[in-house]
This record gives structure tokens, sequence and C-alpha cells, in this order.
């Protein structure tokens, strides 16, 4: 799934790309998404783009004089698994083009064409962020860790870090490799509890004796888990490419596999989370959640996304799709297949048990007493 970074990318190429083209006509919808149509039509308009988090803002800008009369438009678009930018020759549009911006004569016709092979992407027209997502880890830092540190007596934070830093209110552009490899850097078990990890950040003040370079370099040192949620995304966003994802060529992946270190690596454990998100790590655990349910013991597997540098035979691209149909394991077999019983329905069930028992049991004795009595009559 694109995350911050692969959005931050995404917005460079748009700019890139367009820089000095000029758009002219309708916007083009597919006929299979179900998005809403962009009501814009102009004669002459320029195409920018920019990224917070996880959103992606295209600005459709009307030239001066062009026709009709139009205001600028704005687009929010959400990648969902596998949204992505391209621009094309109009003649030879890509597989899965659901929103489609074309060139203006004169010259060769391109189009810039909003690509999702899964569909689960979407745009809204209005180009207003996403209310309560929360500051973006990348550009907004310092508004991040304060909104981070501010909030640590919400719910979120009872749950497993690796839960909590999906959570897009508090780490806006944070995602499944994002967390697997912040996580493993710092040596933080996935399944600690956020707030006994945050707490100690929040209580953290530096030596006010340190110059600020001292003070800088102690940073970039020994950086905490609020400063890596910052820092390897923009590793990501400097590695150029397209980021995480497969689908645009060898070349551009092979870089950002390059540089992951724990996310689908060999030798590293796995497990699905409760949203059924796959979090890797180093090392083996079992997990209970809770004492008295059973269904939730889980184990982890070694599963391998990446063996070698290289992704699983026949699932090139797809690693998501794939893990997404393998189950938790617990102790009696996969949890998706049992049913969980509370203790109160187990007990009655028992009790049920006893008296069938017993039901079945007093034919045969009613069939005993007359025989043993003709016995003690010889």
């Amino acid at each position: 799934m694109p995350e911050g970074p692969e959005l931050h990318l995404a917005s460079h190429f748009v700019n890139e790309a367009c820089r000095g083209l000029v758009f002219g006509g309708c916007v083009e919808k597919s006929s299979v998404s179900r998005n809403p149509e962009v009501p814009f039509e102009s004669s002459a308009y320029y195409i920018s783009a920019s990224a917070r988090g996880k959103e992606l803002r295209l600005t459709l800008s009307p030239l001066p004089g062009a026709q009709p009369s139009q205001e600028p438009m704005a687009l929010i678009f959400h990648f969902g698994m596998s949204g992505s930018f391209q621009l094309v020759p109009s003649n030879a549009l890509p597989p899965h083009a659901h929103l489609r911006f074309y060139t203006a004569p004169p010259g060769p016709r391109l189009a810039l064409c909003f690509v999702d092979i899964r569909r689960f992407g979407h745009w809204d027209i209005g180009g207003e962020w996403q209310p309560g997502r929360g500051p973006c880890v990348l550009l907004e830092y310092e508004q991040f860790r304060e909104n981070v540190l501010r909030n640590l007596e919400d719910k979120v934070f009872d749950r497993p870090i690796c839960e909590a830093l999906l959570d897009q209110r508090f780490f806006n552009g944070i995602g499944n490799y994002l967390r697997a490899e912040i996580l493993y850097r710092l040596k933080i078990p996935p399944f600690e509890k956020a707030r006994t990890v945050l707490e100690a950040l929040k209580q953290h003040r530096p030596n006010p004796k340190l110059t600020l370079s001292q003070k800088i370099k102690a940073k970039l040192q020994n950086p905490d888990l609020l400063e890596l949620c910052h820092s390897v995304p923009k590793e990501v966003v400097q590695l150029g490419g397209k980021g995480y994802g497969q689908e645009i060529g060898e070349e551009d992946f092979a870089a950002f596999r390059a540089w992951l270190q724990c996310y689908g690596i060999a030798g590293m454990s796995s497990l699905r989370d409760r949203h059924g998100r796959t979090i890797w790590f180093q090392g083996t655990s079992l997990i209970r959640r809770n004492p008295r349910d059973h269904s939730q013991v889980l184990r982890t597997e070694q599963r391998t996304l990446y063996p070698q540098a290289s992704p699983l035979p026949g699932h090139e691209g797809h690693e998501e799709d794939f893990l997404s149909k393998l189950h938790p394991i617990g102790l009696r077999g996969p949890v998706s297949n049992r049913t969980q019983k509370s203790p109160q329905s187990l007990r009655k069930e028992r009790k049920q048990g006893e008296g069938q028992t017993q039901a079945t049991a007093d034919p045969k004795r009613s069939r005993l007493i007359p025989h043993l009595w003709s016995l003690r009559g010889l």
C-alpha cells in the first residue's frame, strides 16, 4: 500500500512531468469507476500537486483567457492499495486508468492518468485535507510530535505500539512497512503498550549545557521513535523512484527493496494484528491478548516477501494481497474457523451435557431393576 513517502514522490512526479504542459478539455472518468465525475472543463489549464501524509492534492488552474471561464479546482486523492499517476500518450492508455487529464494541442496529445489496479483508491472534489488526520510526519514534524505527546491519554495508546502507529489521527503518513522499519531500528517489541513506549519521550529533556550542534549530533546518533517517524519516511523520499510498489519498473523498486531492513526480509517473523495487517519484526513471540480467550494465542511464522531481495514467486507486486489470505494460528487451529464462546455459555453447555448423560442412563437402569428382582426370588 502506498504510504506517506509514496504520496510525496507522486506529487513530485506530477509537478516534474507536467511542468510546461498545457492541458485542455474535459476531465475523463472511466465507466467502471465508482468515484465522482469531475465537473471541470477549460480550453487551457495547468496541473500541480502537493501531498500531506497519505493524501495528494491535485490542482487544476485555468490560464488567463481560457474558455469557458472556470475557477481553479482541487481534488484530493487517496491511493488505496495500488494508486499512482502516469503520463502516457493518449493513444496508449494503461489499463485501469480511472481518471484522465489530456493535454491541449498543438503537439503530441498526452494524458495524465490516475491508475488504480485494485480500485481501492478514490478522489474527492473540493481540495480540503481530510478532517481528523493529524499533522504530516514528513512536512509538519514539530506539530506531529506535539500532537502525539499531548494526547497520550487517548485510548488508541492502550493498544500495542504496532497498531497505534497506523492511526492517522496521530501518525499521518505511517503505514505497514514504515512501522516495521521504525520499530526494528529501535529494537522495540511491536506488541509493547504504546503509552509505555511514548511516555518516556514526554519526560525526556535535552541537556541544557549542550550546544546546538551537540544537540543535533545527539539526535542523529540516538533518535527516538517520533524522530524516526520523520527521518525514516524522509529516507524513502530521498531514494527517488516510486518507493513501495512494483508496477512501474524493477529498477525503481530495486532501490527501495535494498533499503528495507525488516519488512519482508528473510529471517524476520510476522503475524497479523487485530486489523488483519501483517506486522514484521525480529525474533519470535507468543502473544496472549486475553488470558481467558485461547483463540487469541498467536504464534509467529517465518514468511518472506523478498527472499534474497526477490518477491515470492507468482506474487510479484501483490505481497500484501497474498498475506491477507493467511489467518492467525492458535493452539487449536485457525482463529477464523472457530466460534468464540463466553464462559457462561460454556458452563451452560456442560450442564446440559450432564443432564443428557443422566437421561440416557435412566432407561438402562429401569431395564435392569426387574431382572435383579427376579434373580432375588430364585
